[in-house]
């Protein structure tokens, strides 16, 4: 595909600063990554939950959703999955600006993809945030039943199955869902955002 060459950046006179200042928070994309199971989504729902009843300012990017609309256009190859998550990570980079965190919850299996959203933002602006769990717990938990096409066949490329999942080796935050529940889990995040001036 060529690119155009005739676009031109039009900025604005109300700035990211501007939006923090009067949200009252900084603004970051916290990135929530892990197997399918691990519990990304439930615990970004609870997340959002706390920091929405303190009054601050979020949006939520779900893996499943995202796919109903904007990505309904994509597979599971792994051309596809990159292409979704550039996607997402241009949308969340916009949110950023606009002045939100952005919880996004995508299995994301591949750190090169991962890291490219990082670098689409400030160096404070990316919380990558590993849910881990092992293969073994995600079979178990199975809370949509895909585990089990998958190793039935019916479901081909899954992640943890026949595709690769790749470990961050940078991740802020590391949430073990073997050895800690929800409101756990969601006040280890809230213990970071403090610690980081994220949120007072």
């Amino acid at each position: 595909m060529v690119k155009p060459t005739n676009i031109v950046w039009h900025d604005s006179e109300v700035t990211k600063e501007h939006r923090r200042l009067q949200k009252g928070h900084k603004s970051a994309i916290i990135w929530f990554t892990g197997l399918s199971g691990s519990g990304k989504s439930t615990i970004s729902v609870a997340l959002e939950k706390a920091l929405y009843t303190k009054g601050f300012h979020t949006y939520r990017l779900d893996g499943d959703n995202v796919r109903h609309g904007l990505n309904n256009n994509l597979g599971f190859s792994p051309d596809d999955r990159s292409e979704n998550i550039r996607r997402i990570g241009e949308v969340a980079k916009l949110m950023v600006d606009a002045g939100l965190f952005t919880l996004t919850a995508f299995i994301s299996p591949y750190l090169e993809d991962r890291n490219q959203v990082r670098n689409l933002v400030e160096q404070d602006e990316f919380i990558e945030i590993y849910v881990k769990a092992s293969l073994d717990t995600c079979e178990q938990r199975d809370p949509k039943g895909l585990y089990k096409k998958a190793r039935l066949g019916e479901i081909k490329s899954f992640t943890g199955i026949d595709a690769p999942y790749e470990e961050p080796d940078r991740a802020e935050i590391v949430i073990d869902t073997n050895q800690l529940g929800i409101d756990e889990s969601v006040e280890v995040i809230m213990a970071y955002l403090r610690e980081n001036r994220y949120i007072s």
